[in-house]
């Protein structure tokens, strides 16, 4: 029987166990206050700091710039921690080559068909970065901007504010847009982001976080042995250019079947029409539960070697998972060690792709008087 996270982050502790290649000990402490450092500068001299947060054993740190999740480090089920998300160890990798590391996505996750769409009657025209589609809010999203950053300390919980204003006509989207994101750490060690945005002209808004997991502990390698559910019944299949059909596909009978926990692996190299597409998995689950008021459990990861785990809960309608298909060897992470294809994935909790060109999907519009809000949470375990 395997011993629970907090079983064995107390066993850690007491027994002192040494530290592992990132350093560090795990420890049952409670929160401690938002530590701010000095991470880099752009070319700009714009200063860029990097926020460093610890509760209930789970360690995060996040960047001014992008909202960047640059590493969140949590035990193994010997209390030895290591860093579970791929990235960098400068400023200047993450502005020149990041494919989304980490980051804080918007105006609108995922991508829209020819950056372009109608709203009350007008056309916009997105900003283009993705062949011919508008993908993570386009060139120039909020994953390339600078956050405003305010620190908290409320009750059990640490956590930062993170602000944004988008500009009206910012990437091509109507409406200025204000938008504040809360990265919390329980007590328990979960990490919850709550979104929040509103607008004085109608448009649309898909928020979401861009972290890409390796449980094994970040350029371990393969995420292939990884074990996946997620409740859902349906996907959204693609296009040639990973633009949703419209159609809601079952997933019985199919590689995307997550239904019950499978090995990424397993599925990932059938020759599916899908899967050749997209070189992997790079599609959006229909979530059985749908939009609720509340966040719902709906993905389970887990590493059989290590034992970490992690859930995900979420009120959002669509999650997307994205198995590290165009990871090419090209980028060094913080281990020094390179990332291929399929050393990490996504699990990116959204409104579906597209919506906005597709009237039978749920609507992603926002109103002036109307505030966005979604939550997801991450339960960590071993």
């Amino acid at each position: 029987m395997e011993l629970n996270r907090r079983t064995v982050i107390a066993g850690a502790a007491a027994a002192g166990l040494g530290a592992t290649t990132l350093g560090g000990t795990a420890h049952a402490t409670g929160g401690r206050k938002p530590v701010k450092t000095l991470f880099g500068k752009l070319a700009d001299g714009t200063k860029i700091y990097s926020w460093s947060l610890e509760n209930g054993g789970t360690r995060l740190k996040v960047l001014s710039y992008g909202g960047i999740v640059q590493s969140l480090e949590i035990p193994d089920r010997r209390g030895r921690y290591a860093n579970v998300s791929a990235g960098f160890d400068n400023i200047e990798d993450y502005v020149a080559e990041s494919p989304y590391f980490g980051a804080l996505i918007g105006r609108y996750g995922n991508r829209i068909g020819q950056g372009k769409f109608t709203l009350d009657g007008k056309d916009y025209q997105l900003s283009v970065n993705d062949g011919e589609q508008s993908l993570h809010g386009g060139a120039k999203g909020f994953d390339k901007r600078v956050w405003d950053v305010e620190p908290f300390t409320k009750g059990s919980d640490v956590g930062l504010h993170l602000y944004y204003t988008s500009v009206d006509g910012e990437m091509g989207y109507p409406g200025t847009l204000k938008t504040k994101v809360t990265y919390t750490l329980t007590k328990h060690g979960e990490w919850r982001i709550d979104y929040a945005a509103t607008t004085d002209k109608a448009t649309v808004v898909n928020l979401t976080s861009h972290v890409y997991f390796n449980l094994a502990g970040e350029g371990s390698g393969t995420i292939e042995d990884h074990e996946l559910q997620i409740a859902a019944s349906r996907y959204t299949p693609t296009d040639s250019g990973l633009i949703p059909t419209g159609e809601l596909a079952k997933v019985a009978g199919t590689p995307f079947d997550f239904r019950k926990a499978k090995p990424i692996g397993r599925d990932i190299r059938v020759s599916h029409p899908q899967l050749v597409t997209a070189k992997g998995f790079d599609h959006n689950w229909v979530l059985d539960k749908g939009i609720t008021s509340r966040p719902e459990h709906v993905a389970t990861l887990r590493d059989p070697a290590s034992g970490r785990t992690m859930k995900i809960a979420t009120n959002e309608p669509g999650l997307q998972f994205y198995s590290g298909n165009f990871l090419d060897g090209t980028l060094t992470g913080p281990s020094g060690r390179t990332y291929r294809q399929g050393d990490a994935l996504c699990l990116e909790t959204q409104h579906f792709p597209d919506s906005p060109n597709k009237p039978s999907f749920p609507s992603t519009v926002l109103r002036p008087g109307q505030t966005y809000r979604t939550t997801t949470v991450h339960t960590f375990g071993c």
